[in-house]
């Protein structure tokens, strides 16, 4: 088979590429081998192959989103195969691992990690990870530092700046997160009309809110900051009860890390609030789950910056970076980031088109639209009040406060 020019792989074509990449089956010929589509049929073609005793991943990233059709450019895969390699070694191992990666054909062989589930539907199930907290983290704080100029030799770099340059993904985010929910120039947001009103006045009437997350957007677009896996939700990240798998990082590229900060903190506001209406409507929540996901997300903050505080003072060594002031601004500008994009993803998930399960599942219309108001509400306040929050304890009890006063 000629794999000098691109083509779309199907089933079979997966299984022949694969023999002919990768001596991870040994001398199984291809015929032997089982296949069987993962991927949820939104972007790429995924892969499962196996022989009956161990498997990998087969990723190939297409010409255009298959939803829609519309083009997207194929470098990124060329930049998830680079974040994966990098994330990799700056995690331990909290990233799969890349057999095989083939810039023709776009197509990334990597390792299988289903011992491990997806924490979106993990957490759909009610399921808790007392160490996800620590693992996260941890995680956050080693892969986006260490990629920062404070450590990186300068003209290192740049020149990962310029290898991580992703405009596709990066414009999607443009639009889709930081645009079109308080300006819907292009007709795409979803939430049941009898919101307009109260959509109309908090979004996209918001001027002071506008204001606030044009500094975001110009923030995300200019901040070449440190490599981000760009897409950090819970349904990028694989747990178990111990440890983590981060995936799916085609959206990488050089911005400011409170993004991906910000999206792991905010995606699990949904769960949270969720669950809570639940418990308030007809006493069905998971008490246990809900005080979970609330430490949860305090925990992950102030680990988060902890863990940062002490890495900064190990890692980076220039003499100006270590004075105390600069230290403490630098971190400080790093918080406010977390919490203006942790509420630009909670807003663009409430009404946008690219919905998470917690919202989408709930049945009763009459809930849903209160617990999108909710979330508005809580995505406002964490944009506006992002320069004011010192700690997590002090978020979740705005989160709380916001969900008291609207279910009374």
């Amino acid at each position: 088979m000629d794999y000098n020019n691109y083509f779309d792989l199907n089933l079979e074509q997966a299984k022949q590429y694969t023999v002919a990449h990768t001596d991870f089956f040994g001398d199984e010929q291809a015929n032997k081998l089982n296949v069987k589509e993962v991927s949820d049929g939104n972007i790429n073609h995924v892969y499962k192959i196996d022989d009956g005793r161990k498997s990998l991943i087969l990723k190939q990233t297409g010409k255009t989103i298959r939803t829609s059709g519309n083009p997207l450019d194929q470098h990124r895969g060329h930049i998830e195969d680079k974040c994966l390699e990098i994330q990799r070694k700056l995690s331990g191992g909290q990233v799969p691992k890349v057999y095989d990666y083939n810039e023709t054909m776009h197509v990334i062989l990597m390792e299988d990690v289903s011992e491990f589930k997806n924490l979106r539907y993990e957490l759909k199930k009610e399921h808790i990870f007392p160490k996800f907290a620590d693992q996260i983290s941890s995680f956050m704080v080693n892969v986006l530092l260490s990629t920062t100029d404070l450590v990186l030799d300068r003209k290192k770099k740049k020149a990962l700046v310029k290898d991580f340059i992703n405009p596709g993904p990066c414009d999607i985010t443009e639009n889709l997160v930081l645009t079109e929910p308080y300006y819907d120039y292009r007709g795409r947001n979803v939430f049941d009309k009898s919101l307009l009103p109260f959509v109309k006045q908090n979004l996209y009437d918001n001027d002071i809110l506008k204001a606030n997350v044009a500094e975001l957007r110009n923030n995300f677009m200019n901040n070449a900051q440190s490599l981000l896996h760009g897409d950090l939700h819970s349904g990028s990240i694989f747990i178990n009860d111990s440890d983590i798998r981060v995936f799916d990082s085609e959206f990488s590229f050089y911005g400011p890390m409170g993004y991906d900060i910000g999206n792991v903190i905010g995606n699990l506001v949904f769960p949270y609030i969720v669950q809570k209406a639940y418990l308030k409507k007809d006493k069905k929540g998971n008490e246990q789950f809900i005080k979970w996901l609330g430490t949860t997300i305090q925990v992950i903050f102030d680990q988060t910056f902890a863990k940062m505080a002490g890495k900064y003072d190990q890692i980076v060594k220039f003499s100006f970076y270590r004075e105390r002031h600069f230290k403490n601004q630098y971190l400080r500008s790093i918080k406010n980031d977390t919490l203006g994009y942790a509420g630009t993803e909670i807003i663009r998930r409430t009404v946008g088109d690219s919905k998470v399960i917690e919202i989408t599942d709930i049945k009763d219309q009459k809930l849903q639209n209160l617990v999108m108001q909710i979330l508005v509400k809580i995505g406002i306040k964490l944009i506006l009040n992002r320069k004011v929050y010192n700690n997590g304890s002090e978020i979740v009890t705005d989160i709380d406060s916001i969900f008291n006063e609207m279910t009374k």
